[in-house]
């Protein structure tokens, strides 16, 4: 065999092989990093904001938001003169990020952590680095600015099907009630990696 023809047949193989071995470990990345964090992290509550009612009844699946969710939501956080210095305004109110900027967020765990339904943990600062000297009943959660959200990578709830009447009835019901009863039960890593564990609607734990 020509060794020229025997070389440049190795090479087109190593260009088909080399693209397909990183899409390979990408796919294999993704869960890994969710098994991770859920393997390693800490238990946290987050506080969600209000459903509109309509959006409800559409599909399997609910989009999330909560009270960090919001660029606007971290301006009363020590930290946001960091991220001011960085943010645009409308009429100097509600304010927007440049996308794809990484936000951490400190929370605190509530007084008594072991109540059922579990109550949010509270925000209490904001940085573009992951903050040092944590106290215990603290831990950071990174997200990501889309203009003037935040995204956390927590924001879709998929209905299990058997439960979405169900679950679509208590959100309309507490919400009117007691919006802080509707909470999302996560875990967060070292880094602030987060993973949607449950969903807690008053009593009833519902399982990601």
């Amino acid at each position: 065999m020509n060794p020229e023809k025997s070389t440049n047949k190795k090479n087109k193989q190593w260009h088909f092989f080399i693209p397909l071995l990183l899409q390979t470990i990408l796919i294999i990345a993704v869960p890994a990093q969710s098994f991770y964090t859920y393997s390693t992290g800490k238990t946290v509550i987050l506080q969600t904001q209000p459903i509109d009612p309509y959006e409800l009844l559409r599909g399997y699946s609910q989009t999330l938001s909560y009270n960090i969710s919001q660029v606007d939501d971290l301006t009363k956080l020590e930290g946001w003169q960091e991220l001011k210095n960085k943010a645009k305004s409308y009429n100097n109110t509600n304010y927007y990020l440049p996308n794809n900027m990484t936000i951490y967020v400190t929370l605190k765990a509530p007084n008594n952590p072991n109540q059922k339904p579990p109550l949010p943990w509270q925000p209490l600062a904001v940085s573009l680095t992951y903050p040092k000297d944590l106290k215990p009943d603290q831990i950071v959660l990174k997200g990501v600015s889309q203009y003037s959200m935040i995204i956390y990578g927590l924001e879709t709830y998929y209905f299990p099907e058997s439960k979405r009447e169900e679950i679509n009835q208590k959100i309309n019901t507490i919400q009117a009630q007691d919006r802080q009863k509707f909470v999302v039960e996560i875990k967060v890593d070292p880094q602030g990696n987060a993973v949607p564990i449950s969903l807690w609607i008053e009593d009833q734990n519902y399982r990601f």
